[in-house]
């Protein structure tokens, strides 16, 4: 038996160090980040299967319901991670010796989607709590607090842990972006350099003016991600299908592929366009 658990411990640990090398070599290609295509390969390659597995168990009508729906989700999340609202910055006119410096605009870019996935990976870990803690009872001889959690909290196709799982993405991507993006800390640094809001004073009043501004974009951005992550829940109870643990078609596996996708696609367009070609998409 032992010999048999170190086999496996080292086979999986020789597999993962050969992943991370195939990941390190398609990353210094300059073709994405290595790790993140190989996890999108992953997903896309499960696809055609459980795309299979539907039409076979619930017939053509509504795989290609599914398959429309799909669709219609993927260009969803295409639209709303491009999104972003754009703040004018003016620099102002500097004369540094006999040079003048400054007087140039840009903007700040602040995405609807503020947060990526990283909401919803703490919102599942935490749900995931009370199934662990199930684990360390006897299952046959539950309380009534522990029988609740298990139909309830552990259940993916219940309307509590539905509800529940929305609200905490919601809850940890305001938090996320709160520690991520510091209003009051980009203005001190527009104010050092010079640089200023058109119509907002330098300092405390860009500040507020900025976490006004993000406090508004993160809504639609926190529904967003809730509404997708509780999708397979949905297609879970439509379905009525006991493959939802591998039903790849909402929730993080979308969010996954069209992030690494449009990421890898902007990467190898930079590359074409330092060599002087046209770019990759017109």
């Amino acid at each position: 038996m032992w010999i048999t658990l170190v086999s496996l411990v080292i086979t999986m640990t020789a597999g993962t160090g050969v992943v991370m090398w195939l990941g390190e070599l398609i990353t210094d290609r300059g073709v994405g980040n290595g790790m993140s295509v190989l996890i999108f390969t992953s997903i896309a390659a499960r696809l055609p299967s459980e795309g299979w597995t539907i039409k076979e168990s619930q017939g053509w009508g509504k795989f290609f319901l599914v398959l429309a729906l799909v669709l219609v989700v993927i260009t969803a999340v295409v639209f709303i991670e491009q999104a972003q609202r754009r703040i004018p910055v003016q620099y102002a006119k500097r004369m540094i010796g006999r040079r003048m410096y400054g007087g140039t605009s840009t903007y700040i870019p602040l995405k609807v989607n503020q947060a990526g996935v990283i909401p919803v990976i703490f919102a599942s870990s935490l749900l995931y709590l009370p199934q662990l803690a199930l684990q360390f009872g006897d299952p046959n001889d539950l309380n009534s607090f522990e029988a609740w959690v298990q139909n309830h909290l552990a259940n993916p196709a219940d309307w509590v842990y539905i509800v529940v799982y929305f609200f905490l993405i919601i809850f940890f991507t305001y938090f996320y972006v709160s520690i991520t993006f510091n209003p009051t800390e980009v203005a001190e640094n527009m104010k050092k350099y010079g640089g200023f809001v058109p119509g907002i004073r330098p300092g405390k009043p860009t500040a507020e003016y900025l976490d006004f501004i993000l406090s508004r974009i993160t809504l639609p951005g926190a529904m967003y991600l809730g509404l997708i992550s509780i999708l397979p829940n949905f297609f879970f109870i439509w379905l009525d299908s006991s493959q939802y643990q591998n039903f790849p078609f909402g929730g993080t596996a979308v969010l996954i592929m069209v992030g690494v996708g449009l990421e890898t696609v902007k990467q190898i367009e930079s590359q074409l366009m330092q060599r002087n070609y046209e770019g990759f998409l017109r």
